[in-house]
């Protein structure tokens, strides 16, 4: 398909995307769940699991084959520009303290389900059909695990925010300790893709990349950013450009190194300076394309989820393991670890809820193995399903622990709840 011929393509698939999107988020609303919940459902239904079971003629000429890598590419603007609002509200928000308590419920919320999800594996080979030929065992069961250790740090970030949970320490662990799971996973996730392509270079490039890239923001994106930020003779329309140059140039590195491209937009938004003008320039850089783009990553993943394969009951059954698997070692251990560094109850409980959402991140991750030929249709399948239950757990879980919570709690109900409502 030529791109004069794709482009139409993409105009009506991006409007009908943006109009679907929006018209589920609505729905799940409704019952408690957050927009964002609804825009990763609306995409699992756009694609084969549902328009194409009841109109695969109308899928196809909606979302073509061709049209894929530019849902791809649209898709990652959006991830990008919502993780650099996300990166500078986890600055705003951090609370002093908590570094030491982040680090032992992020150890926690990795190793228990990694290994959990590595032992699920290697008791089904044979028995399911997860297991791409040619591709090692060991290597299917550690992305296993490493899938089922990652939190979905920008869907956590996006819940606490539209939950008015910015304010409190449980978020501020949650939203540290989410960045540091999918950062150890994500070099998991580079040591598992060495293993699988028999090249140790992967996992070498992205610690070292992340230890340089490290050094860097530290040491001069911050001090460039602050100096665009204060200088009195530049246009607003001078700084957009040049945090836009800065962060699709950190998202490009941190894509090369194998730590993918959020991370990068992430570390950019915590370079950014406070005061009024990072503030507005961070909003127009992030808001409209967040809103306009994002919905088509959740969509191109959906192209890749076959639900009707859950009709095999034995990838069913290891479906639904792998659902308690993920729920066990991430919210229990992260709510373990918690309550051992001394945190109260309640405050670990909803920690554990908030750690365990899995949807955006796993989503990224599963793409990766597919287009690295180690996932099958099968496996992303039900890896996609785990995805969307510990996702939608996450609001009911909270609501749950709220009402059951005599102590005060640091958002009260009432708050919690119309920022719950709110549009």
């Amino acid at each position: 398909m030529t791109p004069t011929a794709l482009a139409p393509r993409f105009f009506i698939a991006v409007a009908a995307i943006l109009l679907f999107c929006r018209l589920v988020g609505w729905a799940i609303r409704r019952i408690g769940q957050p927009p964002v919940v609804g825009e990763m459902i609306a995409g699992v239904l756009l694609g084969p699991s549902l328009l194409g079971l009841l109109a695969p003629r109308l899928e196809n000429e909606l979302f073509p084959a061709a049209l894929k890598p530019l849902l791809y590419v649209a898709g990652q603007i959006g991830l990008v520009a919502f993780m650099f609002q996300a990166g500078h509200e986890f600055k705003s928000q951090l609370h002093r303290g908590v570094g030491r308590t982040a680090a032992a419920v992020s150890a926690a919320g990795v190793s228990a389900p990694l290994v959990l999800g590595v032992a699920l594996t290697l008791a089904v080979h044979g028995r399911v059909r997860v297991f791409v030929p040619g591709v090692s065992t060991a290597v299917t069961a550690a992305f296993v695990g490493v899938a089922l250790a990652i939190t979905a740090f920008p869907m956590l970030a996006r819940i606490i925010t539209e939950r008015g949970l910015a304010g409190t320490r449980y978020g501020s662990l949650a939203l540290a300790s989410g960045a540091l799971d999918d950062v150890v996973a994500w070099i998991l996730l580079a040591g598992v893709l060495s293993v699988a392509s028999g090249r140790a270079r992967p996992i070498f490039v992205a610690v070292g990349g992340a230890l340089l890239f490290g050094l860097v923001a530290l040491l001069v994106l911050r001090r460039v950013l602050d100096a665009a930020m204060r200088h009195p003779s530049l246009t607003d329309e001078t700084r957009l450009l040049t945090v836009a140059v800065i962060l699709f140039a950190a998202a490009w590195f941190t894509d090369e190194i194998g730590l993918y491209a959020v991370f990068g937009a992430f570390c950019v938004g915590m370079a950014m300076p406070a005061g009024p003008v990072a503030e507005r320039t961070v909003t127009t850089a992030s808001f409209n394309t967040r809103i306009l783009f994002l919905p088509m990553f959740f969509t191109y993943s959906g192209l890749n989820t076959r639900f009707s394969l859950l009709g095999d009951p034995a990838l069913l059954l290891f479906s639904l393991t792998a659902i308690v698997a993920a729920v066990v070692g991430k919210f229990g251990a992260c709510w373990l670890a918690a309550r051992l560094r001394g945190e109260p109850p309640e405050t670990a409980a909803r920690l554990g809820a908030l750690m365990n959402a899995r949807g955006l991140m796993q989503l990224i991750a599963l793409n990766v193995g597919l287009a690295a030929g180690i996932v099958n249709n099968a496996l992303f399948t039900a890896l996609v399903l785990v995805a969307i239950v510990t996702t939608l757990m996450t609001a009911p879980l909270l609501t749950l622990i709220d009402r059951r919570s005599s102590a005060v709690a640091p958002v009260p109900a009432a708050a919690g709840a119309s920022a719950g409502a709110a549009p």
